[in-house]
């Protein structure tokens, strides 16, 4: 799970440089250019299968865990502990993760499907950046990913330190460090990723 995960953090820094290009406002130019790149780059193309099967095994590395953890007690507690023993939202990685998972499902479909299905039948690339203006001026698609922000900002929140941990680098020393990148890490990335349907939905970005 850590190893996978901290794959896929790497996977969100790239992303959310890439996206970072629309607040040039200059049209979309850089944000197509640094899109074309990642689609017609061999490199990149073969890593993005290796991206695939991280996630896909990051899934399921999380429902067994979930699954497991389950298995042990039967029968729940008769009080819960609640935030006393752990924040919520260390409980409840399965519900974020499967939110997480649903919004991806959505963003994929929108773009990166029909762009990838467009380059393999040799109709070449689609106009990403106008596609995202016309999705993104629909306040039902604003809303859907700000929800799957949310959702992932609370996931890296515990994601990011547990990754670490896992591999036993969340000593005393370290603790305090890795802690506050995560929390900055899980508030910047996803902020940034929000304000790409917000900026196009009220048109601050044309």
């Amino acid at each position: 799970m850590s190893l996978t995960g901290l794959f896929l953090i790497l996977f969100l820094i790239v992303h959310c440089y890439i996206n970072a290009q629309i607040f040039y406002n200059d049209g979309g130019v850089r944000f197509n250019e640094a899109a074309h790149f990642m689609g017609t780059n061999f490199v990149i193309r073969t890593v993005e299968l290796g991206l695939f099967a991280f996630l896909i095994l990051h899934i399921v590395q999380g429902l067994l865990l979930w699954a497991k953890n389950r298995s042990r007690r039967s029968v729940g507690y008769t009080v819960s502990a609640g935030n006393k023993t752990s924040p919520w939202y260390s409980r409840s990685m399965a519900l974020l993760g499967t939110l997480v998972l649903l919004f991806l499902i959505v963003h994929l479909s929108k773009f990166w499907g029909p762009n990838r299905l467009s380059q393999t039948t040799g109709h070449g690339e689609l106009p990403l950046y106008n596609m995202m203006k016309e999705e993104f001026s629909n306040m039902w698609v604003v809303v859907i990913y700000l929800c799957g922000c949310f959702a992932l900002a609370w996931h890296l929140v515990h994601g990011f330190y547990s990754a670490f941990q896992t591999l036993g680098m969340g000593t005393h020393r370290y603790k305090g460090l890795i802690k506050g990148t995560g929390v900055a890490f899980a508030i910047i990335v996803p902020i940034i990723f929000a304000l790409m349907p917000i900026a196009f939905y009220l048109q601050w970005i044309a």
